[in-house]
């Protein structure tokens, strides 16, 4: 399964910028979303940036696939409103 993985721009550039995430750094094609200046958070995809995204989206998706990897590693359970903090305020828009 892929999914995107937010990381931060440490290093900009026009057509690639070097970027750390959760996986550590990589060289990643900037050409869907453009030049971005470091510190900015993008989702990238099979070495793609798809989208700009905030600290705080990029700090979200980050917990949640933290507690994917908890139940991958064998935890019978999470912390659901530690690791999908979203989860709670959608619900509670909804309602």
């Amino acid at each position: 399964m892929c999914i995107a993985l937010p990381m931060q721009v440490i290093r900009p550039g026009a057509l690639t910028a070097l970027c750390r995430g959760r996986n550590g750094e990589e060289e990643v094609n900037m050409l869907m979303v453009g030049l971005q200046p470091a510190g900015a958070w993008v989702l990238s995809f099979l070495g793609w940036a798809r989208e700009v995204i905030s600290e705080e989206q990029a700090r979200e998706i980050d917990l949640a696939l933290d507690g994917l990897q908890e139940i991958m590693n064998g935890a019978e359970s999470i912390d659901v409103d530690r690791h999908f903090p979203g989860l709670g305020r959608t619900a509670m828009e909804a309602a």
